[in-house]
């Protein structure tokens, strides 16, 4: 046994032996604040360094660039973790880099993948991943969000949508049943493929949005990124882009890892937000300043609690769900983010009733 296993055992006996351990860091008396606390100490300690002096300590791969920060353009460096995925040898099948922006707060690669190499990232099969086990209960985190985001998402009413990312289209199929008039885009194309049989009035393509003219053309009341932020090198020019489709009252709607979430503080570079092929890391505190350089109004959170917790079907004890979602509220330590970004004051107006609304 550990020394961290043999504490946490001296102080909490073997009554959460039960509960899953990324569900434990939320419930258990005074972890929250341990986990914070050991956070603020970690980032104390962590040297902040000059972009040449991270220049000369990490090695630069054959389709990366070494960046600054993209959401207030500082250039110095806190390097923090070194994800890591090992083959069954033992040897890398991948591993990077990331730092945190002493200015700022955000987190992400570096060095980063230059934009133009991002597809050596996926696998030529791509599709068999998005319909393989990542896409179980993947349409159960879409309805949870959308139920979160009410009434945006409750009736469609032939407002045009947009899923930018959109895969094997499972989301469409959402879209299509509360009646939205829908489209997708996707640099996949067996998984623009495989959305078009599924579907039946929307319609997939294959591309960047101002290559599509059904899509260039804008004029879109709901736009949607459903784990896709983490996966975009140059997010401002593309958040402008979304910003320029979206017509007068109209919303994006974000779904990411989140850089703020207790299990990142508690894992580290083990966290499961560090996959080969993502290159951003944002929070509460970050997204608005994407936001706000891309030209939107305002943005709205909802916290995530984990999707048996908001199905209704999870083991938990009711007071250890009370546990968890105070854990998530207080902290915004949720390990997902949801997001609702307003094009202008109009949407503000229109959707941003009963809920917090940032302006950025």
């Amino acid at each position: 046994m550990s020394a961290k296993k043999a504490l946490a055992r001296a102080v909490y006996g073997s009554r959460y032996d039960k509960i899953p351990q990324t569900q434990r860091i939320y419930i258990r008396p005074g972890e929250r604040q341990i986990r914070e606390m050991q956070w603020r100490r970690f980032l104390r300690k962590s040297p902040v360094i000059s972009l040449d002096e991270y220049r000369n300590k990490v090695k630069l791969g054959a389709i990366e660039e070494f960046i600054s920060c993209h959401m207030c353009g500082e250039s110095k460096q806190q390097p923090l973790f070194e994800p890591t995925k090992l083959k069954k040898n033992g040897k890398k099948a991948w591993s990077y880099h990331v730092v945190r922006c002493p200015s700022c707060g955000f987190l992400y690669r570096n060095p980063n993948v230059l934009p133009e190499r991002l597809g050596d990232l996926y696998a030529k099969n791509y599709s068999n991943f998005l319909t393989g086990d990542y896409s179980q209960n993947r349409q159960r985190r879409y309805r949870q969000a959308m139920d979160a985001f009410s009434p945006v998402f409750a009736e469609g009413d032939k407002r045009r949508l947009l899923d930018f990312g959109c895969g094997a289209g499972y989301f469409l199929e959402l879209a299509e049943e509360r009646g939205f008039d829908a489209c997708g885009v996707d640099l996949s194309s067996d998984s623009v493929e495989q959305a078009n049989e599924r579907l039946t009035s929307a319609t997939a393509y294959f591309g960047n949005p101002e290559d599509v003219p059904e899509i260039a053309d804008g004029g879109f009341d709901v736009i949607t990124l459903w784990s896709v932020l983490a996966h975009l090198p140059r997010p401002v020019d593309d958040f402008t882009t979304f910003r320029n489709l979206l017509g007068p009252g109209g919303v994006l709607m974000i779904l990411t890892v989140n850089a703020q979430s207790l299990l990142l503080k508690a894992y580290g570079s083990g966290w499961n937000g560090f996959t080969r092929n993502h290159l951003m890391f944002y929070s509460s505190r970050t997204l608005p300043l994407l936001l706000k350089q891309a030209g939107f109004a305002g943005v709205a959170f909802e916290p995530f609690y984990g999707d048996t917790i908001e199905a209704g079907t999870t083991n938990l004890r009711d007071e250890h769900v009370r546990k968890l979602r105070h854990s998530v509220n207080v902290s915004e330590g949720g390990n997902m983010m949801r997001a609702l970004a307003f094009a202008d004051d109009e949407a503000i107006k229109k959707w941003g009733d009963g809920r917090p609304v940032h302006r950025v």
